[in-house]
């Protein structure tokens, strides 16, 4: 077992199920570290939507993610979706448990799309997903929506026991019992979370992609040291500011928009069958999604 970061539970999912809002709200929980950022995406080799990278992970990198006391979460969502994530973990911390988000799958794949096109990273990372169909079959949008495929390569490695599965509708609606759920399951302290106080910018009205110039600083302050950087911009982010978002760093998108029912009919052959693999070896009903 690797004890250079001792990471104790993992969040994933897939991008747009609420992962973001959660995340945030176990910021609030004393007895838990949650990564910073929220998503290294260390472990797995899926680094966001978009890119890939089959080196190993850089435990004594990793570690520096985690600045506080209590149980350490990574909430690198992708990782779900990664072929390699689930042994990696599992030669490094056995004992790990497991939070999932889910969606309905084709509002999930909708949004997540609309995401992309309106920040244009498939056009920085050489593609293009102006048509739907041709983006649908690309593994890079469709693996995260199924979550049967991605399910069984964690029970391989993992009980189910270990895993605590979250439909972001759920969540919405009964947050509270939603966060009482991931407290019981992670077996800390139940607490009285501020829902008034979580925020979600990861939502289409308050998305905004990078200008020019904003993309020019980037490049520059990703290879500045995290020791040089973290006194700059930690105390700014616990004000609520972040630097990289000003508008002389991003501007507003053009809307991606995509009718549900096309969408659902370019989809559902792949999806349907994984609906029932994922309640078939999740034991958990999903039945408001067909």
């Amino acid at each position: 077992m690797n004890q250079e970061a001792g990471v104790h539970a993992f969040l994933l999912g897939a991008p747009k199920c609420g992962t973001t809002w959660l995340s945030n709200a176990l910021e609030q929980h004393p007895g838990l570290c949650v990564s910073d950022p929220k998503e290294p995406n260390e472990i797995a080799t899926h680094k966001g939507t978009m890119f890939r990278d089959n080196r190993e992970p850089n435990l004594k990198k990793y570690a520096k993610y985690f600045k506080g006391k209590g149980m350490k979460i990574d909430c690198s969502v992708h990782a779900f979706a990664c072929p390699k994530a689930p042994s990696r973990i599992k030669n490094n911390w056995p004992n790990a448990k497991f939070i999932i988000c889910v969606r309905e799958p084709v509002a999930r794949t909708i949004s997540h799309w609309k995401m992309i096109r309106e920040t244009e990273m498939d056009i920085r990372s050489g593609a293009d997903w102006s048509n739907f169909e041709i983006a649908w079959n690309d593994s890079r949008l469709h693996l995260d929506t199924l979550y049967g495929h991605c399910f069984q390569n964690w029970l391989a490695q993992f009980p189910r026991k270990s895993f605590l599965i979250l439909d972001s509708e759920f969540m919405k609606k009964q947050p509270i019992d939603a966060l009482k759920m991931v407290c019981d399951h992670l077996e800390i302290s139940q607490i009285k979370f501020n829902l008034d106080i979580i925020s979600n910018s990861n939502t289409a009205k308050d998305r905004k992609m990078q200008s020019g110039l904003g993309r020019k600083i980037m490049a520059v302050s990703s290879k500045i040291p995290n020791f040089v950087k973290f006194p700059i911009t930690l105390p700014l982010k616990a004000l609520g500011i972040n630097i990289y978002n000003t508008k002389a760093m991003t501007s507003k998108p053009k809307i991606a928009e995509i009718d549900y029912d096309y969408a659902k009919k370019i989809i559902s052959p792949k999806t349907v069958k994984d609906i029932e693999l994922f309640e078939s070896i999740s034991g958990e009903s999903f039945t408001h999604w067909k």
